[in-house]
């Protein structure tokens, strides 16, 4: 690609629960900005609450991509956020408007301004039902044993429980015959079509991350998180739904096996799980400027710093130099 033609992306990234997501907006309404979201789940439409996907109200007028774009039946892969995201970010950029890439969800993220480029070839209905079948009877232990002696760097990025990408893994070998770090390795051959600044809010004390997600979910139960579970169970969803945090640890509940106030403690232990391993994965990635924004008086001057940086950045306009040094903290 010629360099003139790379399109400025600015990112927004880092944990549940940590304010990316009005940050993102307020970014948008100064920059001429549109967002395109990069979260897992809330490209499902019937997970409005559990998600914690922005309301009409709370996106304040500015256009949000790939958010409630799907039924819970449809699957929705890393392959489909990349069409989906390149083709929002072109298309955002054509009209003269900043794309802002705003999530949670590392490995789409990083894909992204990576320009990852997955093989065709790797994917197999027909093995991956077999291995979906072996893990119903065995459990994913098995599986993931087999993916630590095959690509042990693999197997530490993916956690023994999470039968999705444990099964795409060995998917992706018997499929192609490379292991996921080796595909990796050869998908990264192109040059990437951004030019990114990226940010993360974040706190000095963890804690105070794990006391804002506690208070979120207290938030999303009063909004009526369990009562949006029901109606997802009761309309048998499939795995893919089955997976999400908020919903999952409520099925006691709707089950009759536990008390609400149970669930709801299990969730607010599965977010802050959760976020543990977002802030690992945001930890790998290079050039990003952490900033710290959960004082009022602090966000305001932190935003029209950040804005201002966007707003007079060469890099925002056309390409140069790459950056080589890890981002400061702001």
């Amino acid at each position: 690609m010629d360099n003139n033609k790379k399109i400025p992306l600015v990112v927004v990234c880092g944990p549940t629960a940590s304010g990316k997501t009005q940050f993102a907006i307020d970014l948008a309404k100064r920059l001429n900005g549109e967002i395109i979201s990069a979260d897992s789940m809330q490209v499902y439409r019937d997970f409005q609450i559990i998600t914690a996907r922005p309301t009409e109200e709370e996106q304040c007028g500015i256009p949000h991509h790939l958010m409630g774009i799907i039924g819970l039946e449809e699957s929705f892969s890393l392959a489909d956020f990349l069409k989906l995201a390149r083709a929002a970010a072109e298309d955002i950029f054509s009209r003269g408007r900043l794309p802002i890439l705003c999530g949670g969800t590392g490995l789409y993220i990083s894909s992204l301004i990576e320009n990852v480029t997955l093989s065709q070839n790797a994917s197999d209905p027909k093995l991956r039902a077999e291995l979906e079948e072996f893990v119903r009877e065995n459990g994913t232990m098995p599986l993931w044993q087999e993916l630590e002696k095959l690509d042990p760097a693999a197997a530490a990025r993916i956690h023994p429980n999470n039968g999705i990408r444990v099964i795409r893994a060995m998917e992706l070998y018997r499929a192609s015959g490379m292991t996921p770090t080796e595909h990796n390795a050869a998908s990264r051959t192109d040059e990437t079509p951004y030019e990114c600044l990226l940010y993360q809010p974040s706190f000095h004390d963890r804690s105070e991350l794990y006391d804002r997600i506690n208070r979120r979910v207290d938030v999303m139960a009063r909004l009526g998180m369990a009562e949006e579970a029901r109606r997802v169970y009761e309309s048998s969803a499939p795995a893919t739904a089955a997976q999400a945090i908020g919903y999952k640890e409520l099925i006691p509940y709707l089950e009759n096996k536990a008390s609400l106030e149970e669930c709801i403690e299990r969730i607010k232990l599965s977010t802050r799980r959760y976020a543990k391993r977002q802030l690992t994965w945001f930890r790998r990635m290079n050039n990003i400027t952490k900033i710290y924004i959960s004082e009022p008086d602090e966000y305001k001057k932190i935003l029209e710093k950040v804005s201002n940086t966007i707003a007079k950045s060469e890099n925002m306009c056309y390409n140069s130099s790459k950056h080589n040094k890890s981002a400061e903290n702001i």
